[in-house]
């Protein structure tokens, strides 16, 4: 990271106020003025349809299926375009074939979505859900480690797992159990939420069967639209909606494109937001995520309030705990000072993105300073 250029804050691209200290990328992104722009575009289509030939929407699916698939090292060919992350989930779940007996494995405390769909795939096929409880030193990567190898234990059958806990910010480092996932010889879904935009994302390096991430949060795009990677031997499977545009001739992942694709709205907003992302070097924008969640943590030292070390948490986002749990109407005061966060499983979740400056920081952590 200390090779990377550094990344100027880019609030100029954002129509966010002085008196506005936004901290809830996790949650989801302000529009960059551009994506707003293309939305509204998109809407004149919508509104003025004799003047805009829909036969040049489809051109705006692929822009936006290409961006995606260059922010995750992939083909466009392995990229389906869905409507949520849990779209994306049901998609992968229903076409893995495994066999009655074996694990799922997932952390505990996971984002729903994530779950729901394996929930039913165990209940279906005899399998076990193993939950790995949160780890007391904060290593969920060596928690998972060592579940995956457990003596003993029912065959690994799926491991879903996210780059960071989403509540927190707490790493699961996939460079490391992405390959025990697959000497296991189980099968990897990855819910890439929290991670695509922020961090690196590369399925060349995972190698999962399947990977999802939606668009309105790290992305900054719109609500309402998420791809799915799809490995080539998981390219044949069955969509879990038929529609015209996702039987053959459809290829590769297109095979789970969802039903009424071709939104003149949504779509150019994606790939605006994508390519404006792809604008930028993603490195530098990692590193500067870090200093600024590195800079939240030493500036909140002695307020009570803990956080896992930098090596334990992803660099998007931090997630401060308290002994007997936060305050009570903290968040609404913090809102009062003008700071949006959220709180997630009883942590304070502090996301900030591109617009955020180190005067922001200095401002929360006087509120935060307050409001304690």
């Amino acid at each position: 990271m200390d090779s990377v250029v550094p990344l100027p804050c880019r609030k100029h691209l954002f129509e966010i106020p002085d008196d506005v200290i936004y901290l809830d990328a996790a949650a989801w992104s302000p529009l960059p003025r551009a994506v707003r722009e293309a939305g509204e575009a998109g809407v004149l289509v919508k509104s003025r349809p004799w003047l805009h030939p829909r036969e040049a929407i489809p051109a705006q699916a692929e822009r936006a299926r290409s961006a995606a698939a260059r922010l995750i090292g992939a083909a466009a060919d392995d990229v389906a375009i869905v409507g949520s992350v849990s779209h994306a989930i049901a998609t992968a779940a229903a076409n893995l074939a495994v066999a009655p007996g074996g694990r799922v494995l997932r952390v505990a405390d996971e984002f729903p979505s994530l779950c729901y769909a394996f929930d039913r795939l165990a209940r279906a096929r005899g399998l076990v859900i193993e939950e790995v409880p949160r780890p007391a030193d904060g290593d969920w990567t060596a928690s998972l480690l060592a579940a995956i190898g457990r003596p003993g234990a029912p065959p690994l059958a799926v491991a879903t797992l996210t780059p960071s806990h989403w509540t927190d910010g707490g790493l699961i480092d996939l460079d490391r159990l992405a390959p025990a996932v697959h000497a296991a010889g189980a099968a990897l879904v990855i819910d890439a939420t929290q991670a695509a935009g922020a961090v690196p994302v590369d399925v060349g390096r995972w190698r999962p069967d399947f990977l999802s991430f939606p668009t309105y949060k790290w992305t900054l795009g719109p609500y309402g639209l998420a791809f799915l990677y799809a490995a080539l031997h998981r390219q044949d499977g069955a969509p879990i909606e038929e529609n015209l545009g996702n039987r053959p001739p459809a290829r590769g992942a297109r095979r789970y494109d969802r039903g009424e694709l071709n939104d003149p709205v949504l779509l150019p907003m994606a790939a605006t937001g994508l390519e404006l992302f792809l604008s930028l070097d993603g490195a530098a924008v990692t590193a500067r995520l870090r200093r600024l969640t590195d800079r939240l943590a030493d500036g909140l030292v002695g307020l009570g309030l803990s956080a896992a070390p930098a090596h334990r948490r992803a660099p998007n986002i931090l997630g401060l705990r308290a002994p007997g749990g936060l305050p009570p109407g903290l968040m609404d005061r913090l809102r009062q000072d003008g700071v949006f966060a959220s709180e997630r499983s009883g942590a304070l979740r502090l996301s900030p993105h591109v617009w955020t400056d180190e005067g922001d920081v200095e401002r929360c952590v006087a509120a935060l300073r307050r409001s304690l």
